[in-house]
């Protein structure tokens, strides 16, 4: 830590070193900045056969997320070492410049997400690096760094779990399957959950939903989740996932380059997943509706076509301009569904489009909302969980945009605007009830490792919804 002696456990170490780390920090060859992890041998001075010693960079500047990822690269350090037992020394309450409960958070979270790492399907596959023992060294507030950790903890396996589920490949994690694996979660915890198949989603009159569902071979689900953690079901918040377990683009083909990443177009759907077992896993006093649309995006004889007419949920008409512009279809349907269930607030969380990507780049998630006091909340939710979200403008003129000569509205207007109009495409059947949308298609999936991530799915958005409910259940359902 640049400007901050040796304190504490730190000062402890260096003494049953012989003053070894005090000599290397002067020497410099004990990088203090932000992001170094140096390797050092005890020499048979202490238990363990090495120190990994993590830069935090200037005092001043250390916050949540830098302690976050520091914790993450050591993690990503100590199994690139083979480490079976780690202790993990936690920062000088000096240093650390945060209050006790939010420095063991950051540390528990960012170590257990630079510790996952995806084993996909190859035969002869590494075993994973299994921990034996993982503990926390302090010295003072043993109560609030317990706490930390337990929600850290919480955090990191809730977006584990939606790495999991963005990672599976199409033909493994169909929609009946990704109902399947959100069922588990539900009984897991003890949650009421219902599923409707082809037919019962054809029967209420998912309109959207049946037309994506159309040209696959695998039949599209739908799945609610019910979590009750207040005596009443009253003040229930919608959370709502897009679950396009493979996107073809449907007629409107996409090209072959990178087709491949789209097994992660149910990356909204992993989140709101993982982000619901974090939430039960606190015991959150909130009341959530979760909801997954699920459907397979396939060309074929029976797929749903460009100038198509279809009829949603709550009985507007659709013109079909896109096939590719499937996700809005899946969302709009389940906000009308949690609009008919009661849900005060909604936020949805999607894989949409393209365009936000080229706006925002692949670490911003971009916000679009209806209601100022919700958006400001979802963005104070993001800021709490160290995901950066950024709003987009959401102007009277647009609205007309999305207006169709032969019906209600038109799903892709063009590629003006494109993440606004998709995301406002779905907040016109939220009408009156607050909402907000999160468009992920750039932060769910990593093309290069990070501190907390490897390449592939980085379960995006479960934080945010996770200290979204943490913020709710603090103010009784109030924007605070």
């Amino acid at each position: 830590m640049e400007g901050v002696p040796l304190e504490g456990e730190g000062a402890a170490l260096d003494v049953a070193l012989d003053g070894q780390l005090a000599r290397l920090l002067q020497e410099g060859d004990l990088p203090a900045r932000s992001g170094a992890v140096t390797p050092v041998y005890t020499l048979g001075k202490l238990p363990a056969k090495r120190l990994l010693v993590v830069g935090l960079g200037k005092p001043e500047g250390l916050d949540f997320v830098r302690l976050r990822e520091a914790a993450g690269r050591a993690a990503k350090e100590a199994r690139k070492l083979g480490a079976r037992k780690v202790a993990i020394v936690a920062p000088h309450e000096r240093a650390a410049m945060l209050p006790p409960e939010r420095a063991a958070h950051a540390v528990a979270e960012g170590f257990c997400l630079g510790a996952y790492r995806y084993r996909g399907f190859r035969k002869n596959s590494e075993p994973d690096v299994s921990w034996e023992a993982v503990s926390v060294v302090v010295n003072v507030d043993a109560e609030a760094w317990e706490a930390g950790l337990r929600k850290g903890a919480a955090y990191a396996s809730g977006t584990v779990l939606a790495r999991e589920l963005t990672n599976l490949p199409g033909n493994v994690l169909t929609p009946d399957a990704l109902a399947q694996k959100a069922t588990e979660l539900a009984e897991r915890h003890g949650l009421t959950y219902e599923v409707l198949d082809a037919e019962a989603i054809a029967k209420l009159g998912m309109g959207g939903i049946v037309a994506v569902g159309k040209g696959s071979a695998q039949p599209p689900t739908f799945t609610v989740i019910r979590y009750q953690g207040r005596p009443e079901w009253a003040d229930v918040t919608a959370y709502i996932g897009k679950g396009v377990t493979f996107d073809t683009g449907g007629i409107c083909l996409k090209p072959r380059e990178n087709m491949h990443e789209m097994i992660g177009d149910m990356g909204g759907a992993a989140a709101v997943l993982g982000a619901l077992d974090a939430v039960a896993a606190l015991k959150l006093p909130v009341n959530l509706l979760a909801l997954i649309p699920a459907a397979e995006n396939s060309p074929s004889g029976t797929a749903f076509k460009p100038g198509d007419v279809i009829t949603m949920l709550d009985g507007r008409t659709v013109e079909i301009r896109n096939t590719d512009a499937e996700g809005r279809l899946l969302l709009a349907d389940a906000v009308t569904y949690a609009r008919r269930q009661g849900a005060k607030r909604i936020v949805d969380v999607a894989t949409l489009t393209g365009g936000v990507i080229v706006a925002l780049g692949d670490e911003v998630t971009g916000l679009i909302a209806n209601d100022d006091a919700w958006a400001d909340e979802v963005l104070a939710a993001g800021q709490d969980a160290g995901e950066l979200l950024w709003r987009l403008p959401n102007f009277p003129h647009y609205y007309e945009k999305l207006k169709s000569p032969v019906a209600d509205l038109n799903n892709a207007p063009g590629r003006k605007a494109h993440p606004i109009m998709g995301g406002l495409f779905v907040g016109a059947f939220a009408e009156d009830t607050p909402w907000a949308h999160l468009d992920i298609a750039g932060t769910s999936w990593a093309d290069q490792a990070g501190p907390l991530h490897e390449k592939g799915a980085t379960g995006a958005g479960v934080r945010t919804l996770v200290a979204l409910a943490e913020r709710l259940a603090r103010s009784g359902g109030e924007a605070e």
